[in-house]
């Protein structure tokens, strides 16, 4: 069962060491033009600032995913 992680729970460190990981994935879609790695993680950050994604525990792969929430919500209901 994946298991939803409250960001704001997280150590400042080990929320950046998090966003850093997803945001440097092979297959991350950022859209039509090319953004850094520092604004891949601020818009990642943005995201779960203001509720609009969550970070995901895969039990399976056992990593962390940022899924948006309705993507959450459409999974378990």
């Amino acid at each position: 069962m994946d298991t939803l992680i409250p960001f704001d729970s997280l150590d400042p460190e080990t929320l950046a060491n998090v966003l850093n990981d997803i945001v440097s994935r092979d297959g991350t879609d950022y859209g039509d033009y090319d953004l850094s790695s520092e604004q891949k993680r601020e818009q990642a950050l943005r995201a779960l600032k203001s509720g609009e994604a969550v970070l995901l525990f895969d039990t399976e792969s056992e990593t962390i995913q940022l899924v948006s929430k309705s993507a959450v919500q459409n999974r378990y209901t």
